[in-house]
């Protein structure tokens, strides 16, 4: 008798005791998980003989993270172009514009340098349609979707000068994003030559594309056109290039010379998205680095994939 209640309580305390480990056991194999992609990101940005490479990744959907490099400081190049999307919204929920409103197009900026006149040159510039239009006028909302969709750099000088920096930095700051710096508009080269840029980290791309994914930039409805518009991103050569033909990215890339990034909301079916960010510095060949952020989203995407609830 007691040799038989003494294999049943060891029994129950084996029992409760596995039992009580589960929740640990799936902490470690998360953990164990997010390692080897740890390890399979470092290893492609090692073998891609980049300067540095930043790396920002959240999924919705389970709460892991992958933070590479997340608070380096890189040139922000045309990702900038998001804070400013955001701070448009802001305003027109404020009233401050309208989305409608009609701006003038002129190719006229003043540097923040020193006061100075400069222009945006259409041979530098990924939209030429704008400058048909110096002269005329052109709404906020598709001013917007140039700057966005086709990267338009006149676009973005247009109606960043209409929201003004201060205020799109003030946003920043009331969403979190603590080190982002949007000090000026596009190709004003007195301030590049006196170090006036407007930076970025992966940390903070992070925090404005989860805000906008879930519904908490701005409005939900404001959050809903901003995906919108991100989705309709004309330069896929990043994010999406290392994703299954159909999957969806609302993003937005950077480039200039030596800099390539792209940030976005990758949307896969039946569950909630996930956010990357991924930002080089230091390869010269622009096809190697997309090359490289292509690979690093078809590492995390993989991972996602095999770790699908």
């Amino acid at each position: 008798m007691f040799i038989r209640f003494s294999i049943r309580g060891i029994f129950c305390v084996a029992a409760l005791g596995c039992a009580l480990t589960v929740p640990a056991r799936v902490a470690a194999q998360s953990r164990r998980g997010a390692a080897v992609l740890e390890s399979k990101v470092r290893e492609l940005i090692t073998a891609s003989g980049a300067e540095t490479v930043a790396v920002a990744f959240r999924d919705l959907q389970t709460g892991r993270e992958l933070l590479i490099n997340p608070g380096v400081s890189f040139h922000a190049a045309s990702t900038m172009k998001v804070p400013v999307m955001l701070e448009v919204y802001r305003q027109a929920r404020e009233g401050r514009l309208s989305l409608e409103e009609r701006l003038p197009v002129r190719n006229e900026f003043k540097s923040i340098a020193d006061g100075s006149t400069f222009s945006v040159s259409p041979d530098d510039d990924s939209e030429p349609t704008l400058y048909k239009k110096v002269g005329g006028t052109e709404t906020v909302r598709e001013l917007m979707r140039l700057m966005i969709t086709e990267s338009s750099n006149l676009a973005t000088d247009i109606i960043i000068e209409r929201v003004a920096p201060a205020r799109v930095m003030d946003l920043m700051r009331r969403m979190g994003a603590r080190d982002i710096k949007v000090l000026r508009g596009v190709e004003d080269g007195k301030a590049f030559e006196r170090g006036l840029n407007n930076t970025t980290t992966a940390r903070d791309l992070l925090i404005l594309l989860r805000a906008i994914a879930e519904g908490r930039a701005v409005s939900r409805e404001a959050s809903k056109e901003m995906t919108d518009i991100l989705l309709e991103q004309k330069f896929n050569e990043g994010i999406p290039a290392g994703l299954p033909a159909g999957v969806r990215v609302a993003h937005k890339t950077g480039s200039i010379t030596k800099i390539e990034h792209d940030a976005g909301i990758v949307f896969l079916k039946d569950r909630k998205p996930y956010v990357l960010v991924v930002l080089v510095r230091g390869i010269a060949d622009e096809k190697r680095a997309h090359k490289l952020i292509a690979d690093i989203s078809r590492a995390v995407y993989e991972d996602v994939a095999v770790a699908r609830p």
